[in-house]
């Protein structure tokens, strides 16, 4: 099972900014997961919130504020963290270890994605990263566009707990994704994983900070734990073990 920071190593540093990567390398992960979206000078940046009033106090909403402009929003401080800002995704992998596995999140609620799906397909090829890069979103139609792009790029599905699951998990997710299956943690059960294992799919669980309950994960067969706490959850997955 490899541990992939959760917006970077997000307990210890402002989540989805260098900083946040940087300590995920230095905490031990085996990679990070990350949010992108287009913003309104059409580019690709790291970011979760489509509006930056939790992450910077800011009303500015993303996908209409050029990438200047984001520059001068600080989102570590309230956060609780040093000054930090919105990196672009080509340089939060060239940030990261040529071995770091990068979980790739398309965040986006609408129909019309603003060419996201087709950006991140062309910088993943472009730049070679096809083996080392999954991505997923809660967007069907995101999924949908990015194997139209590029059908090789390893696709997954993430299940929104607050929706339906037999649509999501039994028509969606064979439809969109080809190489991993995203759930929340407290929907696994060794039942559905080996479901999900005997259909070719990895599992890629969400958000587990606990090594107890990491190591259950484990043995159910769970490829990719995401978590906030890469170096508390590799401790304790020691010493449980």
């Amino acid at each position: 099972m490899l541990l992939l920071a959760h917006r970077g190593a997000s307990a210890d540093a402002p989540e989805n900014t260098l900083d946040a990567f940087t300590e995920a390398v230095k905490q031990g992960a085996d990679g990070v997961e990350l949010d992108a979206m287009v913003c309104g000078s059409g580019e690709v940046v790291v970011c979760h919130d489509e509006r930056l009033d939790r992450l910077a106090g800011l009303p500015w909403e993303v996908r209409t504020t050029p990438y200047w402009k984001l520059q001068r929003a600080d989102v570590g401080t309230p956060l609780g963290f040093a000054p930090a800002r919105i990196p672009l995704l080509e340089e939060v992998v060239d940030a990261l270890p040529a071995h770091f596995l990068i979980n790739i999140e398309l965040k986006c609620d609408r129909f019309n994605d603003g060419g996201l799906a087709d950006k991140v397909a062309r910088f993943v090829t472009q730049e070679g990263l096809a083996e080392r890069v999954v991505v997923s979103s809660f967007n069907p139609w995101c999924l949908f566009r990015l194997a139209a792009a590029e059908p090789s790029l390893r696709r997954g599905f993430l299940i929104d707990p607050d929706k339906p699951w037999s649509p999501q998990a039994y028509l969606l997710n064979p439809l969109v994704s080809s190489h991993s299956v995203h759930p929340f943690h407290e929907a696994c059960t060794p039942e559905r994983v080996a479901e999900w294992n005997a259909a070719g799919l990895r599992v890629a669980v969400w958000t587990v900070d606990d090594p107890g309950r990491a190591r259950a994960l484990e043995e159910m067969g769970i490829s990719y734990l995401i978590t906030n706490r890469p170096r508390v959850v590799r401790e304790g997955l020691k010493r449980v073990a």
